[in-house]
């Protein structure tokens, strides 16, 4: 019995992810359907590509809480014309900030590169939080070519130094070049 007392009072996350034609507003009446579901939002991302956004946000509340917010955003999302997800989570805990650091590289873009530099993160434990790539043709050899720039959080027992040494060497070996900075 003691449980089930203290999961009644403890609190529930649901990830909510929705995608749509941007347009003023959107995020004030999702915001105002959580509210009124009783939860809070505890964090938020919001990304516009050209017409379109994705917006992702964990929100927190009781389990009755959680509940009317399940059922409350999806006929919110229809009438906005917008593609909700949601999942139900537990323990949210906010990025740690102290360890970012900008990842940028360049060449000739070929398959399999992408691929390559991010498994040489994740195998380190280190998290890709923002991504940009850009590819464009260079005007004296005629090339594709390709420019990648990325923010990453890494764990606190990283050793940046050997991870720069290892990068390097990883760029260098499939014909990029590339820079890690600390993140002001």
């Amino acid at each position: 019995m003691v449980n089930r007392i203290i999961s009644h009072h403890m609190n529930h996350q649901l990830i909510v992810t929705i995608l749509g034609t941007d347009r003023s507003g959107i995020l004030s009446e999702i915001a105002d359907t959580v509210s009124d579901a009783h939860c809070n939002i505890l964090d938020s991302r919001q990304a516009i590509y050209g017409k379109e956004f994705s917006l992702t946000m964990i929100i927190e509340g009781s389990h009755q809480a959680i509940t009317r917010a399940e059922l409350a955003i999806p006929p919110v999302c229809q009438r906005l014309d917008l593609l909700s997800m949601m999942k139900r989570t537990s323990h949210h805990e906010k990025q740690n900030l102290d360890h970012l650091y900008d990842v940028e590289y360049s060449g000739v873009d070929s398959h399999g590169l992408l691929r390559s530099v991010t498994r040489f993160f994740a195998e380190r434990n280190v998290s890709i939080s923002a991504f940009r790539q850009r590819t464009f043709t260079n005007k004296q050899s005629g090339q594709e070519m390709m420019r990648c720039k990325f923010i990453v959080n890494t764990p606190d027992t990283l050793d940046i130094a050997l991870l720069r040494q290892e990068a390097d060497e990883l760029f260098s070996s499939i014909g990029l070049t590339g820079s890690i900075t600390r993140k002001d």
